[in-house]
């Protein structure tokens, strides 16, 4: 593997003290807060299939990964008590039906103490010696890896735990600069296959074959659309042949780094110049937004200005007539855009904490008439967030137009013109500075 993604990574090296560092800060406050004295945070389990023996694809515990770059170590725990070092007890089971841990290595481990154990059974010796002053940190599937505490997931100890993740340290950001490039790696890729009339799942597996990440890997599963299927937002079905005509692509697909995340989104036409021009409009429309981005913003005022902008957009294309405003309230841009202009990003793509005001987890509504904006914070300096607009053609959307004041602004012509190409998305992973942002995605194409 590139060393940049790997344990060797200097610059990770140097920058993971502090982050460690950081992470007791947050734990020793909520300890206090929540009247514990030591935190146990659990890596997961393998969800079990049902009626069979296999098991779902693992993934570690976000909680779990902000202490430690281990994504693939099940069944393993973080044993956290103010002013001394962290233990971690490290999972090593024994067998030989499936590839078992190494042993630890990386610039992280001199931080830990260190304890390897070949069953769960075995893990409770590493524990304080009186559970009932621990709070438990994970998803429990069953008792036993609870590990004898009773306090699981309490909601005083969450909340002071996720609302401070919404800002990034130095190391994470550094993690996430990687994720982009090595992102963008497989997009440059998948626009290769696309430009050579490649399938839905030929451009995944150049994707894939580019990032080094398996399915299981990835961060999320890809969404990879040619024509129409552009029109679904979370499109994963990847058909095995090539569509005839071949008109436009949409990517989005990320790659993780020490389990912190990028997710990006480019949106191409093969050679329709009509389309190329909307998508232009589009870049144009995302740039602006991202020019906005800095601390002291409040999210939900930057998505509402985006739909005025998104209003401009359908009038310039001749998709829609109207002032701005007449076509936000009659709902012709949440038709064309009806997500949420982003999200904070992090070891979840979707990152917890977006919707929270204060760490007591009292929570920020979206705007009325926009209910799946994730993120109505104000922003702070140092998150890391996705500034993502669309426009799409959705069937099921346009025709509850039909019979409302919308319906007359609506070029309809027009939409039937462009309802093949599906939609557009573009999407930067964006980090928040007091005088601007950081643009991790662009800056990642750049170096490319």
């Amino acid at each position: 593997m590139d060393i940049a993604y790997s344990d060797k990574n200097p610059d990770l090296g140097r920058l993971y003290g502090a982050h460690l560092a950081t992470v007791c800060e947050r734990y020793d406050h909520a300890l206090q807060a929540s009247g514990a004295s030591h935190a146990v945070v659990f890596s997961g389990a393998a969800h079990p299939v049902f009626l069979d023996d296999m098991v779902y694809p693992f993934r570690a515990a976000a909680n779990f990964l902000c202490w430690a770059p281990l994504s693939d170590l099940p069944l393993s725990y973080v044993v956290y008590t103010p002013g001394e070092r962290p233990v971690l007890i490290y999972n090593q089971p024994r067998g030989y039906w499936h590839v078992v841990p190494g042993a630890p290595d990386g610039y992280w481990t001199r931080y830990f103490d260190i304890r390897i154990v070949h069953e769960l059974a075995d893990a409770s010796d590493h524990l304080p010696e009186n559970r009932d002053n621990c709070v438990f940190i994970g998803e429990v599937l069953e008792p036993t890896q609870a590990l004898g505490v009773e306090r699981v997931n309490p909601s005083t100890t969450l909340n002071l735990l996720h609302y401070p993740r919404g800002r990034k340290t130095e190391y994470e950001i550094e993690c996430m600069r990687l994720a982009s490039r090595r992102g963008v790696a497989g997009h440059n890729a998948a626009k290769r296959a696309f430009m050579d009339g490649a399938s839905e799942f030929s451009i995944h597996k150049a994707y894939c074959d580019a990032v080094s990440l398996t399915d299981n890997e990835l961060p999320y599963g890809n969404i990879i659309a040619l024509n129409e299927h552009a029109a679904v937002l979370h499109y994963t079905a990847l058909d095995r042949q090539a569509p005839d005509p071949y008109r436009s692509f949409l990517i989005d697909a990320g790659a993780q780094v020490h389990g912190y995340a990028s997710d990006i989104t480019r949106t191409y036409s093969f050679d329709d110049s009509d389309f190329s021009d909307l998508i232009d409009r589009m870049e144009t429309l995302q740039l602006d937004v991202v020019a906005d981005v800095r601390a002291g913003v409040d999210y939900k005022e930057l998505h509402v200005q985006t739909h005025h902008r998104i209003a401009d957009v359908l009038v310039e294309a001749d998709l829609a007539s109207g002032s701005s405003e007449s076509l936000l309230i009659n709902g012709v841009t949440s038709t064309f855009f009806p997500h949420g202009l982003g999200h904070l990003l992090g070891t979840q793509v979707h990152d917890v904490g977006g919707h929270m005001e204060n760490e007591s987890g009292n929570t920020i509504d979206p705007p009325s008439g926009h209910p799946f904006l994730r993120l109505t914070r104000t922003l702070e300096e140092n998150m890391v967030v996705t500034i993502e607009p669309g426009i799409y053609f959705i069937d099921m959307l346009l025709d509850k137009l039909k019979g409302t004041p919308a319906e007359k602004q609506v070029n309809w012509q027009r939409v039937a013109d462009l309802k093949p190409f599906g939609g557009i998305r573009i999407e930067d992973d964006v980090r928040v500075k007091q005088d601007g942002c950081e643009n991790l995605t662009r800056d990642a194409f750049s170096t490319a």
